[in-house]
Formats: structure tokens, sequence, C-alpha cells
């Protein structure tokens, strides 16, 4: 525990350091163009109780979690699926290849054609970018399970559900937690630009407005609201689950 609480203080610190270079390049340069952090931070305050960034925040997080959740859900059930039989491998092998390797802008532009600009195109977009690499994530995890292992249940005879529990899911766990630590970087990045191309509200959608009007000030304090969110579930959700439920490893 003291481990883990000496380690966000030094990321904090971190942040601090990061903030007083910022505020001191913007001083040095002197451009309306490149605000000082003291600047943006007033205006993230204005934004939070006067303005919309509670909303259009609210709006993408939501987006984020439907797709994240769908992702990992669909992802695991088929990476694991790929990993055990040999014919589902080679059956969905070429289709996981072409999706990883479709951009996610691509993807965002042909639902919208096809489905029309709304919510579900939007998050099926998001959730079909970050899909691949869950399932392959999953699939090298379902590998490199030991086969000792699941022979061993088979003699004590437990059934599916037991195995599944005690058996296969604790070695996959690090692959899980890989999968969607790696998933909520990349969703984040796809989410904001679905939202640019097609959506009336959310954090990608007001930074396309800001910077059509150059509001500098604006457009990095909506990006640094959006940063501190995902800062504080990695750090306050992910680092600790991660801890807790791989501590029998040790």
């Amino acid at each position: 525990m003291a481990r883990f609480s000496a380690a966000i203080a030094g990321r904090a610190i971190s942040l601090l350091l990061f903030l007083a270079v910022w505020e001191a390049a913007a001083r040095l340069i002197q451009n309306r163009l490149f605000p000082g952090a003291g600047a943006v931070l007033d205006t993230l305050f204005y934004e939070i109780v006067e303005g919309k960034l509670l909303h259009d925040l609210a709006a993408t997080l939501l987006r984020v979690a439907i797709a994240f959740a769908a992702a990992m859900l669909a992802g695991t059930v088929i990476g694991i699926a790929m990993g055990l039989v040999r014919s589902v491998d080679v059956l969905f092998d070429s289709w996981i290849v072409l999706f990883l390797n479709l951009p996610a802008l691509v993807i965002a532009v042909l639902l919208y054609v096809w489905l029309g600009l709304t919510e579900a195109a939007a998050i099926t977009a998001v959730a079909l970018s970050k899909l691949p690499a869950v399932v392959v994530t999953l699939r090298e995890g379902t590998r490199a399970l030991d086969r000792d292992l699941a022979g061993m249940a088979r003699s004590f005879r437990l059934d599916a559900w037991r195995t599944l529990r005690h058996v296969i899911l604790p070695q996959l766990l690090p692959y899980l937690l890989v999968a969607a630590r790696s998933g909520l970087a990349l969703i984040w990045k796809i989410v904001l630009v679905v939202e640019l191309l097609g959506r009336p509200d959310g954090i990608g959608y007001e930074i396309q407005v800001f910077f059509q009007l150059f509001d500098i000030k604006r457009l990095i304090a909506y990006s640094l609201a959006f940063v501190a969110v995902v800062l504080t579930i990695e750090w306050c959700i992910l680092l600790p689950l991660e801890r807790g439920l791989l501590r029998w490893r040790q």
C-alpha cells in the first residue's frame, strides 16, 4: 500500500512539474495561441461552473463506457473461442487481420453513411475499432493456458463452469487487464474522432467548434478535463484493481 501511495505521489509531482514548465514556456513565448496553464485552468473552472463542459463530458463518457463494455465482452468470447478451437481460429483470423488494419476513421464514416448520424452508429464504430485488439490479446492468452491445470480439472471431474472460474479465468486475468487498459487508451481517442464527425455533443464535437473559432483556451481546457478523467480512472480504478486481482500470483 505504501509503495502504491508513493507511486501516485510521484505521478502527481510529475504533473505539477509539467504545469510549471508549461506556464514558464507560455510566459516566455507571449502568444495568444499558446495560453499558459493558469489561463487554461481558469477557463476550465469557468466551463465547469457556467458552461456545458459537464454535459459534454458525461455524453463522451457514456459512449466510452458502452463501446468499451461491448468490445470487451464480445472480444473476450471470440478470443477464447479462437484460442481453444482451431476451426474457429481459421475461420475468423482473416476477419481480425482486416479489422486490425482498417482505420477507425473509415469504420466511422461507413457506419454514419449506412446507419445515419445516430448514437448507435457512433458507438458501434468505436466498439468495432477496439474489438480486434481484444480478440488477439485473449486468443494469445488462451493459447498460453497451462494444459496440465486443464488436465487436473478433468481428473477432478470439474464441470465447465467451475473449470472456467477456477482454472481458465485466473490464468487469463493478466491478458484481460492488458486488453482493458490498452482498450481504454484507444477508445478515448476513437470516441473523440467519432464525435467530431457526426455527433451534436461531446468533447470531440466541442473541440471541433473551438478549433474553427481559434478558441485555444477552451480547446485545451476541454482536453484537460477529458485527460483528468482518464488519469483518475487509471490511478484510482485500474491500478488498484490490477493489484487486487493479481495478488494471488505473488
